[in-house]
């Protein structure tokens, strides 16, 4: 990728050109086989969540070969929450697919 900076020196106009690399594309390790019917199962089914079948279907397209662009034009997603959700699912593996709790931890007297 090129980026182009241009900036005024007096009457002139200084054009600076630098060769920048692209991220390498992420991309979704290989499904177990029990991952694999987990997922599967997530996205046929209608009992569960927007938020599961969204991201199964982020995993399974990502673990097929799909780029993340690609991902994120076909959901109407951003292609940043596509590459999150393929990287939590990478560390954490497939307990990644559920909603995350959100808010602030507990106070350590009340935590069980």
């Amino acid at each position: 990728m090129v980026c182009v900076d241009l900036t005024l020196d007096g009457d002139e106009v200084v054009v600076e050109r630098e060769e920048t690399s692209m991220a390498e594309p992420v991309r979704a390790r290989r499904l177990t086989e029990n991952e694999g019917r987990t997922l599967l199962r997530i996205t046929r089914r209608g009992k569960h969540e927007s938020i599961r079948v969204r991201r199964a279907t982020i995993i399974m397209a990502a673990a097929s070969g799909t780029p993340a662009p690609a991902i994120a034009r076909l959901l109407g997603a951003h292609e940043d929450t596509v590459r999150d959700v393929i990287h939590a699912f990478n560390e954490r593996g497939p307990g990644r697919v559920g909603p995350s709790v959100g808010g602030r931890p507990s106070p350590p007297d009340q935590r069980r």
